[in-house]
């Protein structure tokens, strides 16, 4: 099988008349051919290298317009690996992770509770999380990674955290003697400060992967912008909703339960 190559050769090259200057020198090469196979078929890889956009979205795109101008005989057709093989197969992963690690932490936030209704008030946080890292993906044109999805389990760690202090200590003013709506105040106006100074360090923690343009930044930022964004809206949306959810949900079970939990 007759197989040619394009041999550029580097250097400067001035055109007699000394204009246009030319950068390479390019011609036609021979070769020995080379048939690679894969289960007993005959296989031609492509190397692309993608900058600049997310490896799904560009697939699609290439897969869509391949589909729609080229014709493939029959028994030939085209498929994507490499990166894009791995993050479908680690989208496969997360999607089993995810729903476990979720269900994990509610379990365990209920079994420290002995409360569903207080392990579901807590679990809000969640969703309150998740919905700045969207937005910060967003703001940052950054597309959904295997480590913004990362980003996003982490994040639902840390709101949790967030909410247990703060219902953990609503619960200890409630057992000192405290009515509901003055401990609901004053636990959230005592957590106030370590809940902004937990939050602020751990989002400048952040800052240096969120910024980052070296070797795996395109790991780095998705992860970094997810976290600094949840962070930021469970922090302050945990602060407001919480409180009153709190007070909605228990002011409703006072009478049956008689000031506690």
């Amino acid at each position: 099988m007759a197989t040619y190559d394009l041999v550029v050769r580097g250097g400067t090259v001035i055109d007699g008349n000394g204009s246009a200057p030319r950068t390479a020198d390019i011609a036609v090469a021979d070769r020995v051919g080379l048939i690679a196979r894969e289960d007993t078929q005959r296989r031609v890889a492509i190397l692309v290298n993608v900058r600049g956009r997310d490896t799904d979205g560009f697939v699609r795109e290439a897969a869509s317009k391949l589909r729609g101008a080229v014709k493939f005989p029959t028994g030939y057709y085209f498929e994507f690996g490499g990166q894009f093989e791995n993050l479908q197969a680690a989208r496969a992963r997360l999607a089993v992770v995810v729903p476990v690690a979720l269900a994990l932490i509610f379990a365990l936030t209920y079994a420290s509770f002995g409360s569903a209704r207080q392990a579901a008030l807590i679990f809000v946080s969640v969703p309150l999380a998740a919905a700045g890292g969207v937005l910060a993906l967003e703001l940052r044109g950054l597309p959904f990674t295997i480590s913004a999805a990362v980003g996003f389990i982490a994040l639902a760690g840390i709101a949790v955290l967030n909410g247990i202090m703060l219902i953990s200590y609503i619960n200890q003013l409630r057992g000192q003697g405290r009515a509901l709506r003055a401990a609901v105040v004053e636990g959230t106006l005592t957590r106030l400060r370590p809940k902004l100074m937990t939050a602020l360090v751990a989002s400048l923690g952040f800052v240096p992967m969120a910024l980052a343009t070296g070797p795996g930044a395109e790991v780095q930022r998705p992860l970094a912008t997810v976290v600094i964004g949840g962070i930021v809206s469970s922090t302050f949306l945990t602060l407001v909703v919480l409180p009153v959810l709190y007070d909605l949900v228990e002011a409703r079970r006072k009478p049956r339960t008689g000031g506690g939990q």
